[in-house]
């Protein structure tokens, strides 16, 4: 399964991208032997627009142009529900095992996702309860993506 990561904003050089592509690096060499492929990395300009509302709206047109048709589409959201380590590479390895072909993770702007794209995402995540910057998420997520090919391949990276 090729798996994309979208994103509102684009990291600038410096230790924040450099842990990201370390995180994702290792997700793309690790990946394969358990069928998961790192597809591309999508960096998008927030919209300049002048209300949120609008902003929120042509991010989210931006997404859906990005986004492979049938593709399961996982947006990372505070509002989102919670999982666990485990259970996100468990949720993945489901929908690799279901044949699907395209999975993308999306990272909204800094005013959140339009309401429409969120009602039209398979699931909606958040990385726990705390409101995090746009480049830490980028981190996070890079590290949950290489952590789940680790579970899914019984690596002892993760360990309870």
């Amino acid at each position: 399964m090729r798996i994309s990561l979208f994103a509102v904003g684009r990291l600038k050089a410096g230790p924040e991208k450099d842990l990201a592509s370390r995180y994702l690096d290792r997700f793309a060499k690790a990946g394969p032997a358990v069928g998961l492929e790192l597809s591309k990395l999508m960096e998008v300009q927030e919209s300049r627009a002048a209300n949120p509302e609008t902003r929120k709206r042509e991010e989210a047109g931006m997404l859906e142009k990005a986004l492979p048709e049938g593709a399961i589409l996982i947006l990372l959201d505070e509002r989102g529900r919670a999982l666990d380590s485990e259970s996100f590479a468990g949720l993945i390895g489901r929908y690799r095992d279901n044949g699907k072909r395209d999975l993308m993770l999306a990272i909204g702007g800094a005013d959140g996702l339009d309401p429409e794209l969120r009602s039209r995402a398979d699931v909606v995540l958040n990385l726990g309860t705390l409101t995090w910057p746009h480049q830490l998420v980028r981190i996070l997520i890079a590290e949950q993506l290489y952590r789940a090919v680790t579970i899914l391949s019984g690596h002892p990276y993760h360990r309870v």
